[in-house]
């Protein structure tokens, strides 16, 4: 084993502190929200619709509590038996900060029409800011013409995501699909 001169000692005294903080930020889990910060939130983006919003995220909290991430955004969706979705948005956190994310995915199924849509999603039991990026797989529904609320819940590996959708368009169906998030725009919904 090799001795450390005085300098390299130095250094890894001066960087432990600071490599430390960063892996702590990285690691600790987000802390929760509030319904109400939730529905205030929801208020200043969906404007009109916040009713049907209160009632969705006080639905969402009796069944899955509060949760520690939440994705503000918009996107556009369309089928025919077979169907697609992409959307963008940014995640907040209390304690990891915020960040854009992406969102595509298949679905199939008893759908027809196409859609755009505001999107507010809530994210429960997130572990870490990366663990968004992967495959969330569920079962949707919608029924509407010209505009439309409802919310539906994706889960992976213990990650629940609830997205809660208000459009304009016109839908009507159910499908199984999944939502696929990454950290850049792509056109690849698989």
């Amino acid at each position: 084993m090799s001795k450390l001169t005085r300098r390299e000692a130095l250094a890894l005294v001066a960087a432990g502190p600071v490599a430390l903080c960063a892996t702590a930020r990285a690691d600790t889990p987000p802390t929760t929200f509030s319904v109400d910060e939730i529905v205030d939130s929801g208020h200043k983006f969906f404007g009109g619709l916040s009713r049907g919003l209160a009632e969705a995220v006080q639905e969402a909290a009796r069944r899955w509590g509060l949760p520690n991430a939440y994705i503000l955004g918009q996107e556009a969706s369309g089928a025919f038996v077979g169907g697609l979705r992409y959307g963008e948005g940014k995640m907040y956190t209390r304690n990891a900060g915020d960040q854009p994310v992406y969102w595509q995915g298949p679905s199939v199924g008893f759908d027809w029409g196409a859609d755009g849509d505001r999107t507010m999603m809530l994210v429960y039991n997130l572990p870490a800011m990366g663990a968004i990026y992967q495959r969330f797989g569920g079962v949707d529904g919608a029924a509407y013409f010209v505009g439309g609320f409802g919310f539906t819940a994706l889960d992976a590996a213990g990650v629940v995501v609830v997205p809660i959708r208000t459009g304009v368009g016109a839908r009507i169906g159910v499908n199984l699909g999944y939502l696929k998030f990454t950290e850049r725009a792509t056109w690849n919904p698989f």
